[in-house]
């Protein structure tokens, strides 16, 4: 069973929208598409000053652990035109970025690689908009 995951009603919004909008116009896959409604649809939505400081929503910056090699790596969650790996920016859309939308700091989750299945845990949340007052990123 999954763990419940948090999503704001306003990144709620944006999200579904850029579905619609690469469902309509994009090109390739929609395997990621589909995997990013799922996690919505099984999110619990609340307003922007009600999401609890310690989950990951959209403009986050949080420090994850791979739990099998000990690596720790920074991120920043964002939207696809905002990613930028040299600046550790991922996007919501990429497999980890949706792996990572909702989930709380000390949460466990699994990531599938094409390689298998790589546990992550959400070590520390560096930075939310919202629990930093900004509820317009």
């Amino acid at each position: 069973m999954s763990r419940e995951i948090f999503i704001t009603e306003a990144d709620k919004q944006k999200l579904d929208k850029l579905i619609n909008t690469e469902r309509e116009f994009g090109i390739g896959g929609k395997e990621y598409l589909i995997h990013l409604q799922q996690e919505l649809n099984r999110a619990c939505v609340v307003l922007p000053q009600e999401i609890p400081g310690n989950v990951i929503t959209m403009n986050s910056k949080v420090l994850l652990k791979n739990l099998d090699t000990e690596e720790e790596m920074t991120y920043v969650l964002v939207y696809p035109a905002d990613a930028d790996l040299e600046e550790d920016k991922i996007s919501v859309l990429a497999p980890i970025g949706t792996a990572i939308l909702g989930y709380r700091e000390n949460d466990i989750l699994d990531w599938q690689v094409p390689g298998g299945i790589v546990r992550l845990k959400v070590e520390k949340l560096l930075y939310q908009p919202e629990a930093a007052g900004n509820f317009e990123l």
